[in-house]
């Protein structure tokens, strides 16, 4: 088991370092970097706090010069590229260049709302999707299940982010009620209200958003379930089960439920990290949440280096240790797994 681990996490760095190499090159030949954004910007005449000098239409070499200093661009893309790793090595992602803020800081200010919408949108949807598919296997091929698998791969073709749009038309205020707010997870007046009224006013925000997210997640787990109970039931112990006496319900939860439940299971880590950090960015842009989505899209917009690269490598980092830990669920779920069979 031990062996198993630490082979999978050396196997982890040079999958990282592909990912963060490819990144930094790409970077490199991307226009209108934040040297170029920040000359523009000297151009318009604007003024502002973020380069520690007064904006005015007339740019020098001496200004460029020092906005490359600033931005550490006046080393070459090497030297820089070894930099990087050495501060990712300690778990340093370095500050933003536009926000004076280090990115771990920005990363925990933005969690709140990305972890709201996906502790919700995990949870809701194996709630009623597991349920929903063990009934569709039991009903397979009746009304029922014809009815629902319609319903539900209607809500898969439906992008999260026109049904949001529909939401807010139908109940923002947009052509028909004005029925729930359109922006914030909370009310300006949050901190005044009671603590019963701070969970119904935080409810009342994250409505819209949640049904926007999870609709299209039913169709997966819910088929994904149906199969494997289905596949369990078509098996010989059932059969052998069935004719010893032993009521549906018994056969079903006691003998069917757990190796049914493999896939889901083995899931579970990469559905809850996956719902925190994947498909969040339209939803939070259309309902005015600013969590890592967005803040991803507005540093790949303003290239915002550090950001960029800080929270890919993050992501990366826990998406091989959420894939490692998915392997190991396998034989927590079933011991006649083999860590063996997992290598090859």
């Amino acid at each position: 088991m031990w062996s198993y681990i630490l082979k999978r996490i050396l196997l982890m760095i040079p999958t990282l370092l592909g990912v963060l190499t490819l990144t930094f090159a790409v970077i490199q030949f991307v226009p209108g970097g934040p040297v170029e954004q920040a000359v523009h910007e000297l151009r318009r005449g604007q003024q502002g706090t973020s380069f520690g000098m007064r904006m005015h239409t007339g740019v020098d070499a001496q200004q460029v010069a020092q906005l490359r200093a600033l931005y550490g661009f006046d080393k070459p893309p090497l030297e820089r590229y070894w930099l990087m790793l050495g501060r990712f090595a300690r778990f340093d992602l370095g500050d933003s260049y536009f926000r004076h803020q280090s990115v771990w800081s920005l990363i925990v200010s933005k969690l709140p709302v990305s972890i709201s919408i996906g502790v919700w949108t995990f949870f809701l949807t194996y709630l009623i999707s597991v349920p929903l598919g063990i009934a569709k296997a039991v009903r397979n091929g009746s009304t029922f299940d014809f009815t629902t698998s319609l319903l539900v791969l209607v809500g898969f073709a439906i992008p999260g982010f026109v049904l949001g749009v529909l939401l807010l038309v139908l109940f923002g205020g947009g052509s028909f009620w004005q029925l729930f707010p359109l922006r914030n997870l909370t009310s300006d007046n949050w901190a005044t209200l009671s603590l019963g009224g701070k969970i119904a006013d935080y409810l009342w925000h994250i409505t819209l958003p949640i049904i926007a997210s999870v609709v299209g997640s039913f169709a997966v787990v819910t088929m994904l379930t149906k199969n494997a109970f289905l596949d369990e039931i078509r098996k010989q112990y059932v059969l052998t089960a069935r004719a010893k006496g032993l009521s549906e319900r018994r056969v079903l939860w006691k003998h069917v439920f757990r190796n049914a439940l493999l896939p889901l299971i083995v899931g579970f880590p990469g559905a809850f990290i996956g719902a925190f950090f994947t498909g969040s960015l339209l939803i939070e842009t259309l309902f005015s949440l600013d969590g890592l989505g967005l803040l991803s899209y507005e540093s790949v917009v303003r290239r915002d280096y550090p950001v960029v690269l800080g929270t890919l490598y993050l992501f990366t980092l826990i998406g091989l240790a959420t894939k490692l830990i998915s392997d190991l669920c396998y034989v927590w779920v079933d011991p006649r797994i083999q860590f063996e069979q997992l290598e090859r």
